[in-house]
């Protein structure tokens, strides 16, 4: 091959490397950049006086003299608003029966949107779910809400080749000639006076637990739980894995039984996870009983037993490349084998043993499906040290999925969904940052 010829082909492989690592960047900030700005939504947000009640009545945060006082300033407005609900009843009460029916029935919706966009009207029975006890608590909810208020989604199918398409209907219309029509434009002219919107961060989102399913509050104990079974997992996982990489690499024989053991440690770290959620709710919880159903002991006893291939490998391959005259010398000092395995081999070995750990932790933070059956629960408190060893926990990896495909109200809480994937990412990049500082601390202090 000529000169010519090989720089061409030197400057190809380097232009398709530069290449695909551009292609990785953009990719990264098409799935990282929603996450960040949407998640920081679930903190940094426009909240609105419901949100302030809320906050007040659930979790008893906020000034009340000064709550009293926005009440009593909203009030004022929607008091004129209920008015007007009023004058519309006493008005059908005087109707024929047919246009006081036709009325009532477009009359329903209008109440439910009313209902949903400030909260429970005059009359109306306490709710049991905390739902419906509250209007929108944020200002972008109210502002869509509002629009479902003054206008009527409807479906054309007059193409019978294409699909229905959706379009909308003024409210207003429909009341025409009726005390109720001067209503729409006045919630839509005096919402913000309703609703006394106010931009707002809300750090309880990390530190409050929810309430009615995620519709309120925060997802303290998702993060509490994430790192419970995270840590977890490695404080099983981590010293077995390095004990089974000692015994590979300095006292097994090459022989039948450690190939069976080499073999099943690689197929064991590409067995899918759901495999290991199985095994787990089978092994550890109907056979071993290690709780009477799912616990956090359990799940990170799943956990530990699925990164533990991950472990073992990085620890075999950390050990095998320390340099042989480190053992050599230790050896012709005098020094025992185990003496010279935790003082000479392990240390030198301990940068690359904490990579593996760094890679299984972030694993173990993310994961979903071994924890399904094993430990999480959708909704749940937060626990503490001592129930551990028999209580289930909410996490943060099983409730984004749940919250984002099985929740009744998805659509209303896209921001705590993004705010729990924000949170997880944030959590795994954390773990790992102190592993990462860890190791390069351990490292610099070996070089001397």
């Amino acid at each position: 091959m000529n000169l010519g010829t090989r720089k061409i082909l030197d400057r190809s492989f380097s232009a398709v490397g530069i290449g695909s690592i551009a292609v990785m960047g953009i990719a990264l900030l098409i799935v990282i950049v929603p996450i960040v700005y949407n998640g920081l939504g679930a903190v940094f947000f426009t909240e609105t006086i419901e949100h302030r009640n809320m906050l007040y009545n659930e979790f008893g945060k906020g000034d009340k003299a000064e709550l009293d006082k926005e009440n009593a300033a909203a009030g004022i407005y929607r008091k004129e608003a209920y008015s007007m609900l009023s004058r519309f009843e006493a008005e059908m009460e005087t109707m024929e029966p047919v246009r006081q029916q036709e009325f009532r029935s477009k009359y329903g919706p209008v109440q439910t949107a009313l209902r949903h966009l400030i909260g429970p009207l005059p009359g109306d029975e306490e709710a049991i779910l905390t739902r419906y006890r509250y209007g929108q608590t944020r200002w972008e909810k109210a502002e869509e809400k509002l629009h479902e208020l003054l206008y009527e989604a409807k479906w054309d199918y007059s193409d019978p080749n294409s699909m229905a398409k959706e379009y909308f209907v003024s409210r207003a219309a429909e009341f025409e000639g009726t005390s109720l029509v001067r209503l729409f434009p006045y919630v839509e002219n005096n919402l913000d006076k309703m609703l006394q919107p106010r931009f707002t961060v809300y750090w309880g989102f990390l530190t409050d637990s929810s309430v009615d399913s995620h519709i309120f509050g925060g997802v303290w104990p998702e993060i509490q739980g994430t790192f419970f079974l995270a840590v977890g997992a490695m404080l099983f996982a981590f010293p077995l894995g390095v004990i089974a990489a000692i015994y590979f690499t300095e006292y097994a024989r090459d022989g039948f039984f450690t190939s069976m053991l080499r073999s099943a440690n690689s197929t064991l770290a590409g067995v899918p996870s759901i495999v290991f959620g199985l095994f787990g709710l089978a092994f550890f919880i109907n056979t071993l009983k290690v709780s009477e159903s799912k616990s956090v002991l359990a799940g990170s006893l799943t956990l530990a037993i699925m990164i533990l291939p991950t472990i073992i490998r990085a620890a075999e391959e950390a050990i095998l490349s320390v340099p042989k005259t480190y053992k050599e010398a230790s050896l012709s000092l005098g020094s025992t084998k185990w003496n010279t395995i935790m003082t000479v081999i392990l240390p030198a070995a301990l940068p690359g043993i904490l990579t593996g750990g760094v890679i299984s932790l972030g694993r173990a933070a993310g994961e979903t499906a071994p924890i399904i059956f094993t430990a999480a629960v959708s909704v749940g408190s937060a626990i503490g040290i001592a129930d551990v060893l028999s209580s289930p926990t909410p996490a943060l990896s099983w409730n984004i999925y749940n919250l984002a495909s099985e929740h009744e109200a998805a659509a209303e809480i896209r921001h705590v969904q993004y705010g729990m994937v924000l949170a997880l990412v944030s959590i795994v990049l954390l773990l790992n940052l102190s592993a990462i500082l860890l190791r390069a601390r351990i490292s610099k202090k070996l070089k001397g």
